[in-house]
Parts: structure tokens; C-alpha cells; sequence
């Protein structure tokens, strides 16, 4: 996981090739992006940023709500979708 945490665009395809995997399965946005914010929470608690595009993710999803945060998680799922 280090590896792809290392490089954002690295990062942004390794969700998208997540995102395009879950659609295929036939999981519908709503859940994607209900995994999306779990996952969110995850690596806010247990994972160091690894460059700079994760450390302004990190603030901005340390300095929102939760309301917030699923909007972020969300962003983050149609950003890896556009990959």
C-alpha cells in the first residue's frame, strides 16, 4: 500500500481502477461512496501522508465534518472515476 500511497496520480488510478472494478460488480455510487469515506477515516487515523496533494487532503478532511467529509470522499470517487 506504501507504494501506491507514494505518487498522487498513482493513488487517483489505483481508485479508479477500484471504482471501475465495484461498478462491474455492480455496487451502485451511493455504496462506493459510502466505502469511500470508510476508507477516508482509515487512512486519516492509521496512515501518513505520503506527499503533498495527501497532507492537504488530510487537512481538509481533519478540518471537516462529517457532512463534509462524505462530500470529499465523494469528490475523491469521481476524481478516480475521471482516471
Amino acid at each position: 500500500m506504501s507504494n501506491v500511497l507514494s505518487n498522487f496520480d498513482t493513488w487517483k488510478k489505483f481508485l479508479g481502477d477500484r471504482v471501475d472494478a465495484a461498478k462491474g460488480a455492480g455496487i451502485s455510487e451511493d455504496a462506493i461512496a459510502k466505502l469511500a469515506y470508510e476508507i477516508g477515516e482509515f487512512l486519516d487515523n492509521k496512515v501518513d501522508p505520503q506527499n503533498d496533494e495527501e497532507r492537504v487532503l488530510k487537512e481538509l478532511w481533519d478540518a471537516g465534518d462529517e457532512h463534509e467529509r462524505k462530500t470529499i470522499a465523494g469528490l475523491m470517487v469521481k476524481l478516480a472515476d475521471r482516471q
